[in-house]
């Protein structure tokens, strides 16, 4: 028999977000389909990289390729629920980091938690690469403090 995580609650994450559902995010079972999670978690991680630690995704040297990522659910969430995704770091290495997202309803209450690891690698030759020190920089802000 296996034990079910308990989420984390709110102060675990260093950063939120809004998350607005959208009608596509439904599946016929009339609730948020499970892989749109992983599309909110890519969302809110990728926000950040850009807005604070300057990430090019179109034309930088480096770039972040997803190499795990994982989801547990809660309770449901459904169109036209507003939802907040929080954001913390749990491991930066020199070329990976390690986030950890959890999906709360309005009530504050979770929808899902999971992780996603990001390495980056140089972009032309997809061999791992150091992490540029203005996104380390916005990587450790992030950083949880137990």
């Amino acid at each position: 028999m296996s034990e079910r995580t308990p989420p984390p609650g709110r102060d675990h994450y260093a950063h939120f977000s809004p998350v607005q559902t959208r009608w596509m995010d439904n599946d016929v079972y009339g609730h948020v389909n499970n892989v749109v999670y992983y599309a909110y978690f890519d969302t809110i991680i990728n926000a950040w990289l850009v807005a604070e630690g300057g990430l090019d995704v179109h034309g930088g040297e480096v770039i972040g390729l997803c190499v795990e990522s994982g989801c547990k659910y809660v309770r449901p969430a459904a169109y036209p629920d507003a939802l907040e995704a929080g954001l913390t770091v749990t491991k930066l290495g020199r070329s990976s980091v390690r986030y950890e997202i959890g999906i709360f309803g309005a009530d504050g209450e979770p929808s899902a938690f999971g992780h996603f690891v990001h390495v980056f690698v140089d972009r032309a030759s997809r061999r791992p690469a150091d992490i540029p020190a203005r996104l380390r920089g916005a990587l450790e802000r992030l950083q949880h403090r137990a």
